[in-house]
């Protein structure tokens, strides 16, 4: 992994980066020592190193049980099912159907998705992973009922600890009470481990397990990152990326935008998206983070980031291609003019696009950071996935806030439940 500013140097000046330099190795220190704001919420930062084979044994064994359903809806919302979503989306295939199919519920309240979802599993086997620590968040809380209930419809309660695991609490909670009572497989959501923090969990592993996804690579591969993302150096990555991040953002470059040329790279950015905006956007300060996916919103948002407002700055994701090449071919009439194309694969002409992109954007008067990926596979987005959970909670010490708690979330559930009538 390799950061490159070149098209971000110049909007910084030697003294601000020193003296963002050395806040961002104070965060580090911090982080380390536990020493900072919200250190009862920093499981995480060691956890590739603490889950033990035995946990992750038992992993792999019951999402064996789970792959036999034809179908596993994970039941979950923000921390408890993007992380997962993120990665699952960027190995599964466009449009080959996998022999186990995961679906997502429980992270929203309209009616016509859990109707058309209902509808489609009545004559699909299927079985139910729950993510929740107390089991009375309302969204997965109500889709995991209407869920259960159809499960049970079909199938009886006999065998439903062969069809639901519950991820939840370790001794209390109503989705605990109910796991117990239903003898389900648990597995611990916790306590020390945020929900944004969590993908390296049990929390999003099972799910991916259950996908096909080797979960001990994406352990192993951050496992490595512990290592080298946790040095008080000036070639950290995870420490440059949070010094560009906040020197931009005293700037006036208060907006992030994510930009990627793979469409599987959407999910992955709301997982990025939930990462930083929970963790940085409070007491009114925090970078917004926004995504654009290439050459697509070049057609939309491309004109509003060449020649709209000067606060934004871009972060591009590239990486060299592991696809099966697709050669332009000759075309003897030329209509469409492309000749000039032949014998150049698509992956060749989307890097010259992006590149065209960085160009004109920065010429714009846009800063653009770049993180190189050696390729896309789940070694590097084990890698990946712990970069930014430690660049973020670096970035956020940096900002002045906790990054690790998220009291703006509270605001709206109080009004609900009062409209509700809780």
């Amino acid at each position: 992994m390799k950061i490159n500013t070149q098209f971000a140097e110049p909007f910084i000046n030697k003294t601000d980066f020193d003296i963002c330099l050395e806040e961002a190795m104070q965060a580090l220190s911090q982080l380390k020592n536990k020493s900072g704001k919200g250190n009862d919420f920093l499981g995480w930062m060691d956890l590739p190193n603490r889950i033990s084979n035995q946990e992750i044994n038992k992993i792999v064994s019951v999402s064996e049980v789970l792959k036999k359903c034809e179908t596993v809806v994970v039941v979950g919302i923000g921390g408890s099912y993007l992380g997962s979503k993120a990665i699952i989306d960027l190995f599964k295939p466009y449009f080959k159907k996998q022999s186990t199919e995961v679906l997502f519920a429980g992270q929203n309240l309209d009616e016509g998705y859990i109707n058309e979802l209902l509808s489609y599993l009545s004559d699909k086997d299927f079985g139910i992973i729950v993510i929740s620590k107390s089991g009375t968040t309302l969204e997965p809380a109500l889709a995991f009922r209407l869920l259960l209930n159809k499960l049970i419809e079909k199938n009886g309660n006999s065998n439903l600890k062969d069809k639901v695991v519950a991820i939840t609490d370790k001794e209390k909670g109503a989705l605990k009470e109910l796991a117990n009572a239903y003898q389900l497989e648990t597995f611990v959501v916790p306590d020390n481990v945020g929900g944004r923090y969590s993908v390296l969990t049990p929390v999003g592993l099972l799910p991916l397990a259950v996908a096909g996804i080797d979960i001990k690579k994406i352990i192993d591969a951050a496992k490595l990152q512990v290592i080298e993302l946790q040095k008080e150096e000036l070639n950290n990555p995870a420490i440059i990326y949070a010094v560009y991040r906040n020197l931009l953002y005293r700037k006036g470059f208060s907006n992030e935008i994510m930009v990627y040329s793979k469409p599987k790279w959407n999910a992955f950015s709301e997982w990025w998206k939930q990462l930083f905006g929970e963790s940085e956007g409070k007491e009114h300060k925090g970078i917004f983070p926004i995504s654009m996916n290439i050459t697509t919103d070049l057609h939309s948002l491309g004109q509003y980031v060449q020649e709209g407002q000067r606060n934004l700055f871009e972060t591009f994701i590239r990486f060299e291609n592991n696809e099966t090449p697709l050669q332009v071919n000759n075309s003897e009439e030329n209509y469409d003019k492309l000749n000039y194309l032949t014998g150049k694969n698509l992956h060749y002409i989307n890097s010259k696009a992006e590149q065209g992109t960085i160009e004109a954007h920065y010429n714009g008067g846009v800063p653009v950071l770049q993180i190189e990926l050696v390729q896309l596979d789940v070694e590097t987005i084990g890698q990946l996935i712990y970069f930014y959970e430690i660049s973020c909670a670096i970035s956020g010490y940096i900002l002045g806030v906790n990054p690790f708690n998220q009291p703006g979330v509270e605001a709206y559930k109080q009004n609900m439940f009062r409209l509700l009538g809780k």
